[in-house]
């Protein structure tokens, strides 16, 4: 039984590490909590409950929430801790250890926030962690907030069932599931009822959609984009062996999906994709990019790198550089290998120093400025669409493109009420921090 009383008047924090998905998540707590009459603290106040929503993708985003944590209790020592999330279901132990930590919820416990606060509140339990083995975790926890963005984010599928030797995605979050079409509908429509103009499709592995429900992402990204008041749809992340050509020439002949697509590689070396258990090669994502630029010449296409996993070798690396130069991709986004414990790949021999993996992330990183560069100097002086976000107190309105390209407006222009709206622009060049390009409204 819930104790509504217990959470009238109280303030909160929130911080979220990690994916979207995540993201989305932390907005619908701090939602289901502003129902509940908890407030969210602005400026130096001080909190009543803290919740950190935690990463574990490598050994540095397992650093960096102990770092968050710590850092949420000294800024509100009186506040009730709440830590969920990928870190907190693979390391309980370690996550309760720490001090100022009250409640520790596991992936499937997550969904049941609200009960385990009352609880704890009220006396009935003084368990402080709470956690189901991998096996065990089935539940689907609705999520569509935008929190304080202007894109909204809507939770397709949760877990996956891949386990690549890397990985350990899978065992903090479970095999894959998700909600039925429907229900998402439901849930996109509801977006547009309160305004919204885009929407982020996430999840774990959100190509793998319809496993629990019978149905296919090709079936849901057909039915979304019949909510006609919803402008704008993009895809978070797909892997390329489910990213079909039938999706690609749907989202190119749609009303709503954008030319913008996020794929995961991880190696452009066939040896390593083999090492890591991957489930396609090289030659069929070359494929996927082709197809895609045929049929949206213009399309944002981001790709995934890890760089320095075991098994690594110079050859390798220069394997996976040579073909992504060669790739009409727009930007790369590198991540450092790091060694999880319990996965397959502790047993491949070669380790890659870590002084080596250093300069192959420098050398992918620069490589990705060079085609985010000449991707955004080609768009210079032509016409976009932006779907323009809302601006921090003191900073210009900024927005992206249909095909994803950050914009920057004048500061005069924040004087005016331009949030959540699709202006026309021309596009000049690039900002000052050079990670823009200026637009002039037309």
């Amino acid at each position: 039984m819930i104790d509504y009383s217990l959470f009238h008047n109280h303030k909160a924090a929130y911080y979220t590490l990690g994916c979207k998905l995540n993201f989305a998540e932390t907005s619908t707590f701090a939602e289901m909590l502003s129902e509940m009459g908890v407030t969210t603290v602005t400026g130096d106040e001080k909190a009543d409950l803290c919740l950190i929503n935690t990463c574990s993708v490598t050994d540095v985003a397992d650093h960096k929430c102990r770092q968050q944590i710590n850092k949420m209790v000294r800024n509100h020592p009186d506040a009730f801790v709440v830590v969920t999330g990928c870190y907190a279901q693979l390391s309980p132990e370690r996550v309760a250890e720490l001090k100022g930590v009250d409640l520790v919820l596991g992936s499937d416990e997550k969904a049941n926030l609200i009960q385990f606060l009352s609880d704890a509140w009220s006396g009935v339990t003084t368990e402080k962690i709470h956690r189901m083995k991998t096996k065990d975790i089935r539940s689907f926890s609705p999520s569509c907030s935008r929190g304080n963005r202007t894109r909204y984010f809507l939770k397709v599928q949760d877990g996956c069932d891949y386990y690549c030797t890397y990985c350990t995605i899978p065992y903090a979050r479970g095999n894959s599931r998700n909600a039925d079409i429907p229900s998402l509908v439901r849930q996109a429509q509801g977006v547009a009822d309160q305004g919204g103009k885009e929407i982020v499709l996430t999840g774990v592995n959100i190509g793998d959609f319809g496993k629990t429900t019978g149905e296919t992402f090709l079936q849901l990204l057909q039915a979304l984009d019949n909510v006609e008041d919803i402008e704008r749809y993009r895809i978070s992340s797909i892997e390329p062996n489910l990213l079909t050509d039938e999706m690609i020439d749907f989202c190119a002949a749609s009303r709503a999906f954008m030319p913008h697509f996020h794929i995961p590689l991880q190696s452009g070396s066939d040896e390593v994709l083999k090492l890591m258990h991957r489930r396609y090669d090289t030659s069929l994502f070359a494929h996927k990019v082709r197809h895609i630029r045929a049929a949206m010449p213009d399309a944002f296409i981001g790709v995934d790198v890890m760089v320095g996993c075991r098994g690594e070798t110079e050859g390798c690396f220069e394997e996976c550089y040579t073909f992504l130069k060669d790739l009409d991709v727009q930007q790369l986004h590198v991540f450092p290998y790091s060694e999880r414990p319990g996965t397959a790949a502790l047993h491949i021999p070669h380790v890659v120093p870590e002084r080596e993996k250093k300069e192959r992330s420098q050398r992918l990183l620069a490589l990705s400025a060079a085609k985010l560069q000449a991707f955004y100097s080609r768009h210079i002086g032509r016409e976009a669409k932006v779907l323009v976000e809302r601006a921090s107190k003191g900073l210009a309105y900024h927005g992206f493109t249909e095909n994803y390209i950050r914009v920057e407006f004048p500061r005069s222009m924040s004087h005016d009420d331009h949030d959540n709206t699709i202006i026309s622009v021309r596009l000049g060049e690039y900002n000052v921090k050079h990670d823009a390009l200026k637009g002039e409204k037309i």
